[in-house]
């Protein structure tokens, strides 16, 4: 027995299985061209955005933090319930601080809107009003290997200054956004770049 939605018909006619997957195909691509054409929409571009995603690598020693304080969390708990809060309240504490790490480790790196370009560290940020911001472009030079001390050949997105000095190195494509992902990185290098352009202008 047929079911009502699955015999649909066009003009009295019903529809053969070839011009239904095309009609579907074609529904798909509007789709698609519909959602990336109002991407933006309900953007609000004043807002700070950072270029490009975070890499796995970053992510994931985020949520390894985050992990590690929900288990403090729950022996905070265990011992708040036992009578020590003392005890609970230095995990309650630890737990703060580890979650604090994770989301500052989430949130490094460049981040553009119209007022100007953050470069945001593990523990500070600095923000440059885009009259002051000469250039930013890749280059090659020794980077740092995901923050160790041991460095490498690569490349480094540097952000150079009207007064001639330039922020710390903190994207390359060894660090822990992209290092094994050079494609990635040029990606990543290219749209920073594109925003700096279009805000410059």
């Amino acid at each position: 027995m047929p079911l009502p939605f699955s015999t649909a018909e066009r003009d009295g006619e019903l529809a053969t299985p070839t011009e239904t997957t095309t009609t579907t195909k074609k529904s798909a691509t509007d789709t698609i061209a519909a959602l990336l054409a109002s991407e933006d929409l309900y953007e609000d571009h004043r807002r700070w955005r950072r270029p490009y995603h975070p890499g796995p690598l970053r992510v994931g020693g985020a949520a390894m933090l985050l992990l590690l304080a929900a288990y403090v969390l729950v022996s905070g708990v265990i011992i708040a319930a036992a009578g020590a809060l003392p005890g609970a309240g230095v995990c309650f504490a630890i737990a703060a601080v580890l979650i604090t790490v994770a989301v500052r480790m989430v949130r490094t790196g460049i981040w553009v809107s119209p007022q100007g370009l953050r470069q945001q560290r593990m523990l500070r940020g600095v923000t440059l009003p885009w009259a002051e911001v000469a250039e930013v472009r890749t280059v090659q030079q020794p980077v740092r290997v995901v923050g160790t001390p041991r460095t490498a050949q690569g490349q480094a997105l540097v952000v150079r200054r009207t007064d001639g000095g330039a922020l710390p190195v903190l994207v390359t494509d060894r660090n822990a956004d992209f290092v094994g992902r050079p494609q990635a990185f040029a990606m990543a290098a290219d749209a920073v770049e594109d925003r700096v352009a279009t805000f410059t202008a």
